[in-house]
């Protein structure tokens, strides 16, 4: 009977992490889509290859310190704390690369391929950095 009760918790924590993760990403999403004056998901319909790299690397690079997040720390407010740190990180990073590139907006919806993938690397690496951190 110890094993089952072990496993119940054990499945409550993941359905616990796994939801608190599936939160945190929809609201990175809504945010990082907010923020940016174009619409990624309008576009990405349209066929926009550098929009889906642009928003797609940004949310795989916000993936991953929420993994490390969830493995490393022992409680759930912690968990959301970095969270939200690895939030603000991406968000800097992309108003850095705005900066740096200039006409970030027109690239993308010109479908500038280059743009979008370096913003999506950028988005990664950070994600990859917070996560080595974290850990």
């Amino acid at each position: 009977m110890q094993n089952f009760d072990s496993l119940q918790t054990e499945l409550l924590y993941y359905a616990f992490y796994f939801g608190g993760s599936v939160v945190m990403l929809v609201l990175f999403a809504i945010i990082y889509m907010a923020i940016t004056p174009y619409d990624e998901i309008a576009l990405i319909r349209k066929g926009s290859g550098a929009a889906a790299l642009s928003f797609g690397g940004t949310i795989i690079g916000f993936s991953l310190p929420l993994a490390a997040s969830a493995i490393y720390n022992t409680g759930f407010l912690p968990f959301v704390i970095w969270s939200v740190v690895a939030m603000l990180v991406q968000i800097a990073g992309y108003f850095v690369m705005v900066k740096v590139i200039g006409n970030v907006p027109e690239h993308i919806r010109l479908n500038n391929m280059a743009v979008g993938g370096l913003l999506g690397i950028t988005g990664l690496v950070l994600g990859i950095i917070n996560t080595g951190i974290l850990s």
